[in-house]
């Protein structure tokens, strides 16, 4: 039986598990995420990750000192440096080496106790939980939506965001239910840009807050006689919120003329349900 930390218990300062690694690339290292959600500093040493044997706590790992602020997140993994090579670590501080148990890529538990023994989690996870469309689940962590539904519940748990770069360790996770919203929005830093390496908007973001984490998006630019000149993503897997960056130039790099263009944003879910949004973007050279 699954055993999930209840709300009183995360009022008090109980570490949860918000993400997990389990399927690695080849050569490189496992990680599980932790989630501070309360108010109060919480010590990692009052913990322990323990291996799932059968149906039985199996050997117990003891995490070392380290002190979790609230709302915080913390990584551990067997090897810092593989993590930080493969994903963006925003704060190396929080990526944590020490013993693991081998998580299984067919499927598995990660526990979580304190050191008394009391499971605080127990979560089970199989392949079958990450999105369907993804050809390989190499690389791609399980990102919990919600930290306050239950860690029981399959439907809480998605595949970390290609935006994203498949995995978030050690800050918010990109299919974050706390970020939804009401209707989809993207937003353009400028709906002007001046790629002439001048430092003056030779760049461009695109920022976006999304209403459901289960979709994907494909994202184009035209001229305005309906000519494709740039790619940006295909077939991508979009988190609850996120942005990429534009330079301004065609494909291959090359250097569009000044004038007038279509961002095309072709979303879609699992259900084949789609939705095209438009942005217009002016390019103008000095």
């Amino acid at each position: 039986m699954m055993c999930c930390a209840s709300a009183s218990a995360l009022a008090q300062g109980t570490l949860v598990v918000s993400e997990i690694l389990f399927q690695p690339r080849s050569g490189e290292a496992e990680y599980v995420e932790l989630h501070n959600g309360s108010d109060s500093h919480v010590d990692l040493s009052a913990y322990h990750i323990v291996r799932w044997v059968g149906d039985s706590l199996g050997k117990y790992y003891p995490l070392p000192s380290y002190t979790v602020a609230p709302h915080d997140y913390v990584v551990l993994t067997k090897d810092a440096t593989s993590v930080a090579a493969n994903y963006a670590v925003k704060y190396p501080s929080k990526v944590i080496e020490c013993q693991l148990p081998t998580y299984p890529n067919d499927g598995g538990s990660v526990v979580l106790a304190k050191a008394d023994g009391t499971v605080v989690e127990k979560v089970d996870y199989l392949p079958s939980m990450h999105s369907r469309l993804l050809r390989n689940k190499a690389g791609v962590a399980l990102e919990r939506r919600d930290m306050g539904r239950p860690c029981d519940e399959p439907s809480n748990w998605f595949s970390a965001s290609s935006v994203a770069g498949y995995g978030t360790p050690g800050y918010e996770n990109s299919q974050s239910t706390e970020w939804l919203a009401e209707e989809t929005a993207f937003v353009l830093s400028s709906s002007l840009i001046s790629p002439d390496g001048d430092g003056y908007q030779d760049e461009i973001t695109i920022s976006y807050q999304l209403g459901d984490s289960y979709l994907y998006a494909n994202v184009d630019l035209y001229d305005l006689r309906g000519n494709p000149v740039r790619h940006l993503l295909s077939n991508a897997l979009l988190g609850t919120h996120g942005e990429w960056v534009w330079d301004g130039r065609g494909e291959n790099g090359t250097s569009l003329p000044q004038g007038r263009y279509v961002l095309y944003i072709n979303l879609y879910d699992l259900h084949g349900t789609r939705q095209v949004i438009k942005r217009t973007i002016s390019v103008v050279r000095r």
